[in-house]
């Protein structure tokens, strides 16, 4: 007897069952409006909501707008002014 009782079992699982499930991941974001010193608004940031879960809310948010607009930078050659203000887009 091959298998025996581990092989019937294995044929009345489901399918699904069977096959490796895909990671789930959380790809919601919060967007955010940024106005540079220059006076310049730059709107519907997206910062993916999973880097605003830690303790200091939505401050992270400043640093990783920060990081884009560098690398936005490294491909444009055009940079960015510092950030004067950053907040939620109104409606999220």
């Amino acid at each position: 007897m091959a298998g025996g009782l581990a092989d019937v079992a294995l044929r009345e699982l489901p399918m699904e069952t069977l096959m490796a499930r895909k990671k789930a991941t959380d790809n919601t974001y919060v967007l955010f409006d940024v106005i540079y010193e220059d006076g310049t608004l730059s709107s519907n940031r997206k910062i993916f909501s999973v880097e605003l879960l830690g303790p200091d809310g939505d401050g992270p948010a400043k640093w990783l707008i920060e990081a884009q607009d560098r690398k936005i930078a490294e491909m444009s050659g055009k940079v960015r002014g510092p950030i004067k203000t950053i907040c939620r887009t109104p409606g999220q």
